[in-house]
């Protein structure tokens, strides 16, 4: 058995033992049960969405017992619906484009994380598309930065092109209705600002402003109507579930993907914005779910999958950043979780076996009745 998975499984256990804990506190209320019930079909049109963390949380701000203040939605409203899978691997490249790609191609990607290039290996929305004959309206990504503006399709050298995500970036969606004039004007600086890790790099985007006009006409969207909700955020994360919002009343799309990103905050060295980013995170993720399941074209008939990117680096890693950063490569850092919600899913459960960051596509091609052939990575039981 490596390091690094000894110290996973100790942190799947450790998890587990939160979670206890997190019961045990709430005495009177059924927060989890640990016990697996019978699992149900998945409903016919079945929907996925993915919610992933550009920038992950360490336990000891979430789910160790001085941190589950911070995920009270998280605790006790969305973990009592789901299978728990306390134990998640990413063995892959630590940077969010990178890492993210690697998620929806379902092989570790080996690009620099700040260079503006598609994944070699087809995506997951490419393996969906193209399986069923779905429209281009059926699968999009919404996504954190200017940097992630290609990840919706692959370079085209292993799957003929065409078959791709429409892929929204919220932030220069805003930016580009407002003008910089006016986003200046209105403080909304904060929110536009595209990456956390590099302050000065930003990767030329693909949209050019005439996609930009389609896309913000297909959503309905007005200059005005960005302006409005933009005054009222708070965050960028924000922006991107209102955008969501507005793509799930126009498209139902079968598959949807956001990747939120407030908490990587952290990397400016803020710990109240890094805390102030998980809350939210936590708040968001469960807007989602209720978005959900008050939609008619999803309620009963979608499965959420929830899952950090990677984590963070420990405090005690010789030349690791704590909170900060995520540039040791070390265990803390590359062990996560996920969460899995759906009609057909096994409530108050949890699941300590290890599974691969790459075990998504798979499960994802297995849940929507589409083949993944070049993705590498095992089925993941529990969600079918």
């Amino acid at each position: 058995m490596d390091y690094l998975h000894q110290i996973a499984q100790q942190r799947a256990l450790t998890r587990r033992d939160f979670l206890r804990s997190a019961a045990v506190a709430g005495a009177g209320r059924r927060l989890f049960g640990f016990a697996p019930l019978q699992a149900l079909a998945p409903a016919a049109g079945q929907k996925t969405v993915v919610v992933t963390f550009g920038g992950g949380a360490r336990d000891e701000e979430t789910f160790a017992p001085e941190g589950q203040e911070n995920i009270p939605h998280l605790l006790n409203e969305l973990i009592p619906q789901a299978t728990f899978f306390t134990q998640v691997v990413n063995r892959g490249i630590l940077g969010h484009y990178v890492a993210t790609a690697s998620l929806a191609t379902g092989i570790y990607e080996r690009f620099d994380n700040f260079a503006d290039v598609s994944p070699k290996n087809p995506t997951v929305f490419e393996y969906f598309r193209k399986g069923l004959k779905r429209p281009a309206n059926d699968a999009w990504v919404i996504a954190p930065s200017n940097g992630f503006n290609r990840i919706g399709q692959s370079d085209g050298s292993l799957i003929s092109t065409g078959y791709g995500a429409r892929v929204i970036l919220p932030k220069r969606m805003l930016a580009s209705a407002l003008g910089k004039g006016a986003a200046q004007s209105a403080g909304l600086e904060a929110i536009l600002q595209d990456n956390y890790e590099n302050l000065l790099y930003t990767p030329p985007a693909i949209n050019t402003d005439a996609n930009l006009a389609l896309l913000t006409d297909l959503l309905h969207l007005s200059v005005d109507d960005f302006a409005h909700h933009a005054k009222t955020l708070s965050s960028a994360d924000e922006l991107s579930v209102f955008v969501m919002r507005q793509l799930m009343k126009q498209f139902a799309p079968s598959l949807l993907w956001i990747t939120l990103h407030d908490m990587d905050v952290a990397h400016t060295g803020a710990y109240s914005l890094y805390i102030d980013g998980i809350r939210r995170t936590d708040r968001l993720c469960a807007d989602i779910w209720a978005m959900i399941e008050s939609d008619p074209e999803y309620k009963d008939r979608t499965t959420m999958l929830i899952l950090p990117d990677f984590g963070r680096d420990s405090d005690f890693t010789p030349g690791g950043n704590g909170f900060q950063h995520h540039r040791t490569g070390d265990p803390l850092s590359r062990t996560t979780w996920m969460m899995a919600l759906g009609p057909h899913i096994r409530h108050n459960v949890t699941v300590d076996r290890p599974l691969d960051s790459l075990d998504l596509v798979p499960t994802l091609g297995a849940l929507m009745n589409f083949q993944t052939p070049l993705a590498q990575g095992k089925l993941i039981s529990e969600v079918l």
